[in-house]
């Protein structure tokens, strides 16, 4: 290990804190701890201090080989979700207080009249107006009124706010304003976080510029002093270089440079996962790929179609619209912690509530006593009872069957077998909705994709899911458990910038394409200008266009890449993209562009993939168990095989299980399972009718 170099992935999840090595020879070492929601930080040092036993060396001696250490960590999505964050205070527009809590006025369900809407991050008292004003078309109509900044300082400090986020009227289209607010409130709140929208989301659209300035203000004082704490500690640790942060977006930005908008780190770690997606896709033999990433307390689905993986810039978390460049995931509360229960009229549920880390499912004997989807498991055969992840956990048969009995079984009037299978069933019944939902429902036809399931309860559930939607075939990656850390590893630095437009796309208007041509550019030199300083030469600097688009009268707007100014090349690929999400264009219809967006990426060395040995020898299994399978075959005796054992050459056929060191995987009836040269499992399900 001494004479390679490294780089280090580190995912944070509700129940494990997962660490990746990659050394560059393509050696792979995956290490898995518990996660301590204390203080992540704990988490993290463990992790490096197991990994570093394992290799026989110092801390001190891993890190200081470490080329690049990029971290993904839920702490901004915890932190929002729980309502741990800062005291914000909020100016605004006079006129404008209350747009926050207006919100646009639409209901997820239209039919849901009586749940009151989320609370907002700012109560009334703090949303405090400004007098000033901006026209639509970027004119200061009227100066900030520094008397009404500076009363609003005085109430925001007596009412000990940590972060103000400033959001005043059409700032997209002219900042100053703004910008005048801030200086002043510097002066008297020397102290306080700030944050401005024409900063953090400078697009048109009032509610969700403002709430998304919130949600920056609102984490931002946990966020940052923790990346700057973990990135100092790492660095007197050994650790070299600074470290690397996974954006919503999938590229990794430094702590640095994350400062101004942490609020794009709302989907770090699960948005690491095309990482690892763009570097199987060549083993799996398709650039159309369906991924679940199912951990201990939820499963997140991502598409990729021709290689490129889906992407949005409007996020909802627990009632909060952000508008931040984001990985296009979807995520169920069905994990291997979910908890599974009776409900007040005899049905059984599954999730969302979860058990955590702590006390975590039953079997794991640390206190908790509901069943979860991994005790269902344990009992119906697919996971052995004992150690997992290197002792980090152990299951308990015991314990496991106790809670389904109790809680399950005994109330519904079932076996325990056919309860723990019901929990299983409802399980994949909601990941496979989630699937639909950014398959189906968006046009695309889940038979035209491979099912890539990957995280510690993924491959288990993968039969299941696929044989639903009929799916090409099934990619297990091999270190399955550990995949968004290991996609980390594999994770260019992006920037991206967004500017509010709104044009006509046909205006053939010469000032108006100079000046499109023009905003371009400046889009563009203000990313290339952080890559440089980041250390890339031009050469590494990928830099690609894209457009937000709608026809006229309509309110949301339809993304489309690509790299050209060319009205007609344009319209294409609206027209396509329009008619494959909603099915049917408006041939010659008025086009309107909305926002154009820039993604300026800076290219790291794709991780080399290690030579696979190559046997010709038949695999053989290590011992037999009975395993439930699915609700037509019931249980049967099956091949239990050790995955550390399978190499490039060996072929097995189902129902069997495979046991890896992060994850288990499970073969159905009639699937033939071969290791790919990326050593990962490639399954090619049998699909007949008689077994769906």
């Amino acid at each position: 290990m001494q004479s390679e170099s490294y780089r280090i992935g580190v995912d944070i999840g509700g129940t494990f804190t997962d660490l990746v090595i990659v050394g560059n020879t393509g050696s792979v070492y995956a290490f898995k701890v518990p996660s301590n929601a204390a203080n992540p930080t704990d988490g993290v040092i463990a992790a490096i201090e197991l990994a570093a036993r394992s290799q026989n060396c110092s801390v001190e001696k891993l890190l200081s080989e470490t080329e690049h250490f990029v971290h993904g960590s839920t702490i901004a999505t915890n932190t929002l979700l729980e309502r741990k964050g800062s005291c914000v205070g909020l100016l605004t527009t006079k006129g404008f207080r209350d747009s926050l809590e207006i919100r646009r006025g639409l209901r997820e369900n239209v039919w849901e009249h009586r749940t009151p809407a989320p609370e907002v991050l700012v109560p009334r008292y703090l949303r405090l107006p400004i007098d000033e004003r901006v026209s639509a078309d970027g004119q200061i109509i009227r100066e900030v009124d520094a008397t009404t900044v500076s009363e609003a300082a005085e109430v925001f400090r007596q009412e000990g706010v940590e972060a103000v986020a400033i959001s005043l009227l059409h700032s997209y289209r002219n900042p100053n304003n703004e910008y005048a607010v801030c200086e002043m409130l510097k002066r008297h709140l020397p102290d306080v976080w700030i944050t401005c929208s024409s900063d953090v989301a400078p697009v048109v659209g009032e509610y969700e510029r403002t709430s998304t300035t919130v949600v920056n203000a609102y984490v931002a004082p946990k966020v940052i002093p923790y990346l700057r704490a973990l990135n100092g500690r790492l660095n007197k640790l050994g650790l070299p270089k600074e470290v690397l942060i996974v954006q919503s977006n999938g590229g990794a930005i430094s702590v640095k440079e994350i400062r101004e908008k942490p609020v794009e780190l709302i989907l770090s770690g699960p948005a690491a996962g095309a990482g690892a997606i763009k570097y199987y896709s060549n083993s799996i033999g398709s650039d159309d790929i369906l991924s679940i990433e199912v951990g201990g307390t939820s499963c997140d689905v991502m598409l990729t179609q021709n290689g490129v993986t889906g992407m949005t810039d409007r996020l909802e978390v627990d009632g909060n619209h952000l508008i931040v460049p984001a990985v296009d995931i979807e995520t169920v509360g069905a994990g291997g912690g979910t908890i599974a229960y009776v409900d007040k009229g005899g049905l059984l549920r599954v999730g969302p509530e979860g058990a955590g880390a702590v006390p975590g499912p039953a079997a794991y004997g640390l206190g908790g006593v509901r069943p979860t989807v991994t005790d269902a498991q344990l009992v119906l055969g697919r996971l052995k009872p004992g150690p997992y992840a290197g002792g980090a956990i152990s299951l308990d048969l015991s314990k496991a069957t106790n809670a389904i009995k109790e809680h399950l079984a005994d109330p519904l009037g079932l076996s325990i077998c056919d309860a723990a299978a019901g929990v299983i069933q409802l399980a994949e019944q909601h990941m496979q909705h989630v699937v639909e939902r950014v398959s189906v429902e968006r046009g695309h036809d889940p038979r035209l994709f491979t099912l890539v399931a990957a995280g510690g309860a993924g491959p288990l559930h993968a039969p299941g899911v696929a044989r639903a939607l009929n799916c090409a075939g099934i990619f297990i990656p091999r270190f399955a458990g550990v995949f968004c850390a290991f996609g980390m590893c594999n994770t260019d630095i992006r920037h991206d910038y967004t500017s509010t437009w709104l044009r006509d796309l046909d205006d053939d208007d010469d000032h108006d394409c100079e000046k499109l041509r023009g905003e371009f550019t400046r889009l563009e030199e203000n990313a290339q200008k952080i890559l440089l300083r980041e250390g890339f030469p031009s050469e590494k600097i990928v830099v690609k266009t894209g457009y937000d688009l709608r026809y006229y009268g309509q309110q949301w707007t339809v993304a489309v890449d690509v790299q050209t100014m060319d009205p007609d090349l344009i319209r294409d690929a609206f027209e396509v993209e329009y008619e494959r999400r909603y099915g049917y264009a408006q041939p010659k219809g008025q086009i309107e562009i909305v926002n154009l967006r820039i993604s300026a990426t800076g290219i790291l060395p794709k991780v080399l993939p290690e030579t696979p040995s190559v046997t010709l020898e038949t695999a053989t299994p290590i011992a037999k168990r009975p395993v439930w399978i699915n609700a037509q075959i019931g249980t049967v005796d099956v091949d239990i095989y050790d995955g550390r054992k399978l190499q490039l050459g060996h072929m097995v056929v189902g129902p069997a299980i495979i046991e890896e060191d992060t994850t288990t995987i499970l073969l159905s009836q009639g699937d033939h399972m071969q290791i790919t040269s990326a050593d990962g499992y490639l399954i090619r399900p049998e699909y007949d009718s008689s077994l769906i």
